[in-house]
């Protein structure tokens, strides 16, 4: 059956694209175009997007499952020259998704924007390359897709902390997180200095 509020319009025939008040830092949530069987949904369209102004183009897409609820994974970015933008999306389940401006010289340094991305909703996240990222999961069996503007390159990989008090994410969470050992150790944004450099948008 079609998911309530998702079907076709003649005013949601479009990409609706929400500014954050983070520059460049943008939601993305497709149409959705239903019937009894279900739905359909481009999810992705770079000419499309192209004509809106928005040109990152993306060379790998990521999938990945977490069992369990309060699993966090992150902050995690990679420094240039193997920078990476993200377009991100909820595959199944829920999770809060966030993404920190680590752009020297950036009005909003330090700042982060937090959204919930469900399989029921289809928002998604676009994040452009000068940005830490993480989300927790609300729900077992939370899976993430996201895709990248570079390949993976561990060489360049780095994190900040998740609960680092100078970037205040509340991340909703009840009890201590699940953590990967490397997130459990990452460092804080005070003691971080950043290889990226704001560039504003035209």
């Amino acid at each position: 059956m079609p998911l309530s509020g998702e079907l076709e319009t003649e005013q949601s025939r479009n990409m609706q694209i929400e500014d954050t008040g983070i520059d460049g830092l943008l939601v993305l949530t497709p149409p959705r175009f239903g019937d009894e069987r279900g739905f359909f949904s481009e999810t992705y369209n770079a000419a499309k997007l192209a004509e809106r102004g928005i040109t990152t183009h993306f060379v790998q897409d990521n999938h990945s499952l977490s069992e369990q609820a309060n699993t966090i994974r992150g902050l995690h970015f990679q420094a240039p020259p193997r920078a990476q933008a993200k377009l991100v999306r909820c595959g199944r389940g829920r999770l809060w998704d966030v993404a920190v401006d680590i752009r020297r010289g950036s009005p909003t340094y330090g700042q982060h924007f937090g959204i919930e991305l469900t399989f029921e909703n289809g928002k998604q996240l676009l994040i452009p390359e000068g940005f830490a990222h993480g989300f927790v999961t609300r729900e077992p069996g939370t899976e993430i897709l996201y895709k990248c503007s570079d390949s993976y390159a561990p060489e360049t990989e780095g994190a900040l902390i998740w609960n680092d008090p100078d970037i205040g994410i509340d991340w909703q969470i009840e009890g201590e997180p699940i953590l990967s050992g490397k997130d459990a150790q990452a460092g804080t944004l005070a003691a971080f200095e950043t290889p990226f450099t704001y560039e504003a948008r035209s």
